[in-house]
């Protein structure tokens, strides 16, 4: 199985909700002191794309090998298109759309 680097959104009452109604709850994992994190998964084609893309994002490969600093906005539309497609894989669809 081919690594993923993922992109963490953080899950807040209202992001539950609309986790709940699209059927996705269970995808928001409980990082710590009761917050709930999404953990969108990119491959490393994907990673390096968004890295392009967004030079103020990091990709931190000490300790959780995940995309860090993006913007709010484009984690929102990130956010978004997993509520509307009901899935974690949307980044081709993001990157096509970006």
């Amino acid at each position: 199985m081919a690594e993923t680097y993922p992109i963490n959104i953080w899950i807040n009452e209202e992001r539950l909700e609309k986790l709940q109604q699209a059927g996705l709850a269970d995808m928001a994992e409980e990082a710590f002191a009761g917050l709930k994190k999404l953990s969108v998964p990119a491959n490393e084609q994907q990673r390096d794309s968004i890295l392009q893309m967004f030079p103020m994002a990091k990709f931190d490969s000490a300790t959780t090998k995940s995309i860090e600093l993006l913007p709010r906005e484009i984690k929102d539309k990130i956010f978004t298109l997993v509520v509307e497609k009901q899935t974690l894989d949307v980044l081709d669809v993001f990157l096509a759309s970006a």
